[in-house]
Formats: structure tokens, sequence, C-alpha cells
């Protein structure tokens, strides 16, 4: 049974907002901040386009689908399991039921939980999103992220995950001045690896973080 700590105050919910293939969400101030996904997904647009011309439509589109709903049903399930509630409900989904399994050992290192699926935003940052989880990972308090794949993932092809957790833990602070001492990329594999990936130098992190909202906001600002 995993322990919650809860939050020192209370998260104010958030609800999003799709426009343009983009995802916004509206905060106090009356502003929208753009998600942290938007954000952090600028530099993978040509890539991305690049690998959708060279499979075709249908394909990307089937295979972006797969992984979707893999991605959504294990997210249910580790949320399920870290609640103490019924993982069972989820097993009708097998791949996701299998990637479950195997990561499962690596979530049981995780406890004394802050926040699961919690709505965050910065005033300063400018940005808004819902992180996974915010908890103690190994004793260290954490940003925790998971993520599914079909094969182990190289760090140079995820950058922008541990600048997208980078971001919660700058929210985190900002909502409730609890600092975040480290990121964790939890990946769970078609191949039967669990990846298991901590950083700890979240400066670094950071300051990439500004660069890529910058670039998003110039970007934005050219009405790409």
């Amino acid at each position: 049974m995993f322990n919650f700590v809860g939050t020192p105050v209370p998260l104010l919910e958030l609800e999003s907002v799709e426009e343009n293939g983009k995802r916004f969400y509206p905060v106090p101030s009356g502003e929208r901040y753009p998600s942290v996904t938007t954000v952090t997904s600028i530099r993978s647009k040509e890539s991305i386009l690049t690998w959708r011309k060279r499979v075709g439509d249908e394909v990307a589109d089937k295979i972006s689908y797969r992984a979707s709903r893999r991605g959504t049903s294990l997210h249910a399930m580790i949320e399920a399991y870290l609640k103490g509630t019924i993982v069972e409900d989820h097993e009708k989904e097998v791949l996701s039921s299998f990637l479950f399994k195997i990561c499962k050992g690596d979530l049981d290192r995780i406890n004394n939980i802050h926040a699961l699926e919690a709505p965050l935003y910065s005033d300063y940052l400018r940005i808004a999103g819902r992180v996974d989880c915010i908890a103690e990972f190994d004793g260290v308090l954490s940003v925790i992220d998971f993520k599914s794949s079909s094969k182990i993932k190289r760090e140079s092809w995820i950058e922008n995950y541990f600048v997208q957790e980078t971001a919660y833990a700058a929210m985190y602070f900002e909502r409730t001045g609890i600092k975040v001492e480290q990121i964790v990329t939890i990946i769970s594999t078609e191949e039967g690896e669990c990846q298991v990936i901590s950083k700890n130098d979240l400066s670094k992190y950071f300051a990439l973080l500004k660069v890529y909202i910058q670039e998003y906001e110039e970007q934005t600002n050219n009405g790409i």
C-alpha cells in the first residue's frame, strides 16, 4: 500500500481546450497557457512530418492510434495500482496489462505520493499541464513520468521528456513552495524491459525549457 502525503495547498483544477492541434489551459488570471506537451513537442514537428511522409498517412494514423491507446490504458492501470484500487478491471487490454506487469517492480520504488494526474501551472513560465506523479522515488522527491514504447529509447531521442518533467517540478515549486529534487522517466517497452532514467541536474533542463518556450513563442508569433 502506497502512502499519500498530499499537497500543502489545494491544486486548482484546470480544464484544457484544444485549438488547431494545440492544448491550452485557462488559468485564474483569465489567460490561456499552452500545455507543457504543446511547448516541448515544438522541435519534433518536422521529424514527425518526415516520418508521416515516409510511411504514409494511413499507416502513421494506425501507429499513432495504437500508441495513444496503449499509453492511456497503461496510465489508467498505473494510477489504479498506486491508489490501491482494482487493476484487473483493465486486463482486457492485453498489451497494456503486459506493459504494466513489466514496470510493476519499479512502481514499487514509489512512495509518499504528493499528487497523481494533478493540474499545475506557472505564471512565471506561462505554461500549464497535468503531471503524472509527484512522489518519492527511492526516497527522493521526484516528478515521475510514465511512458510506453515499442522499444528501449536512447536518451538523445527523449530530451523533451526531461524538459517536460522539469517544467512540472518548477510549476510544483511555484504552486506549493516544495522543491522537487529529481525527475524520473519510467518507460515500459514491448520488448519486455522497463527502462528507468533518473536525472538530478534540473538546472540544465530548466535552461533548456526556457529555450523551448522561446522557440514556441517565436513560432506562434510567426503563425506557424
